[in-house]
């Protein structure tokens, strides 16, 4: 079993750093030239912003953070140590945010941990596990906070037309399908009948006109077979830590928004709730999205979802949204990526040549 190493290295280049932003800042010079009511006076609002609430926001991003760090670290057994746990995350956000979000970072999560010392069928394991639980967090969770929310999810947007406005509804609901569906035949396939799953995948690939991808089925078949060995025997004390800090990565991320609409609008509790349930929404929608970590297409629907509660701060609140959540990852990464590869080749190149 190996990686295509060139294809990850295609990936991880800072050099991809500059596709998204061209992207993102060129739907929002878009939003500045056409719509009407975005001009100097609406980036002045700015400065209403109440400094408590900013604060809050940048230190729930934090927080989750150190909720994936955290993570990382519970699920490889703390064969990482924290300061190896930090380089993979950011690689890793980067990995994702350089990616359409359809794609995500998983084989390029593989390497890297792979590279840190963890043996490859554990490394598939490990960002399965994490794959399966982020998506089922969407899965399990989204049902709960809709129900809360009472209905009021879908935004009532002046600027989408009833048939759009409809076709937006449907995305999300067969999005919620598919990844409730691949999150339930790849924990089945994981946890339960690894084999069987190969077998199925095979026969699927035995069809005349799908036969060209049949070798990549077959070997993804033995990493899924592989990964389910490592996982096997694995008691409470090991998922119960890493369950735990899935809902509090998610949860934090979310709530990273809901502290930066309320540093320009006051949000009374129920209001909270509609705006932790939009986002939801809003990212099942955008993990289909064919731009590098969703850019433009999260510049897009932001306004459609949230101008309901922000009004005149909406493009402002956009940009300090995408600014906290999504533009840090780019630049950690375009700066760790060559230390990090310094470190893993050429200081293990230098002890492999003292041997």
């Amino acid at each position: 079993m190996k990686l295509d190493n060139k294809k990850i290295f295609q990936t991880l280049n800072p050099n991809k750093v500059w596709f998204p932003v061209i992207i993102g800042l060129g739907i929002v010079f878009a939003m500045f030239y056409f719509d009407p009511s975005v001009n100097g006076e609406t980036l002045d609002v700015v400065f209403d912003a109440s400094l408590p609430w900013i604060f809050l926001a940048v230190l729930v991003i934090l927080f989750r953070d150190a909720g994936y760090v955290y993570r990382i670290r519970e699920v490889t057994n703390r064969q990482l140590t924290w300061t190896r746990s930090i380089y993979v995350i950011i690689l890793w956000e980067f990995a994702s945010a350089v990616t359409p979000s359809v794609v995500g970072g998983t084989a390029v999560a593989i390497f890297i941990l792979n590279k840190e010392g963890i043996k490859l069928g554990r490394a598939i394991a490990y960002v399965m596990v994490t794959a399966i639980l982020d998506n089922l967090f969407f899965v399990i969770g989204a049902p709960i906070i809709l129900f809360f929310a009472k209905g009021n999810i879908f935004p009532e947007s002046k600027v989408l037309e009833s048939q759009l406005q409809n076709s937006m509804e449907a995305i999300f609901w067969i999005s919620y399908a598919l990844y409730a569906t691949y999150s339930l035949v790849m924990a089945a396939a994981l946890f339960y009948r690894p084999r069987v799953f190969k077998w199925v995948l095979i026969k699927i690939f035995s069809i005349k006109w799908l036969r060209k991808w049949k070798h990549d089925a077959d070997e993804y078949g033995n990493q899924i077979i592989e990964a389910s060995k490592e996982l096997a025997g694995k008691k409470i004390n090991y998922w119960l830590p890493i369950i735990l800090a899935t809902i509090f990565i998610w949860t934090s991320r979310y709530l990273m928004l809901n502290a930066l609409i309320s540093a320009f609008v006051p949000l009374e509790f129920f209001e909270h709730i509609i705006v932790f349930a939009r986002q939801v929404i809003m990212w099942i929608v955008m993990m289909i999205s064919p731009t590098p970590g969703s850019s433009g297409t999260a510049e897009f629907f932001f306004a459609q979802f949230f101008t309901q509660f922000l009004t005149k701060y909406t493009f402002v609140t956009s940009i300090l949204w995408r600014l906290l959540s999504y533009y840090p990852y780019l630049i950690l990464g375009a700066l760790f990526l060559p230390r990090w590869i310094r470190q893993v080749f050429f200081k293990k190149n230098k002890k492999d040549k003292t041997k």
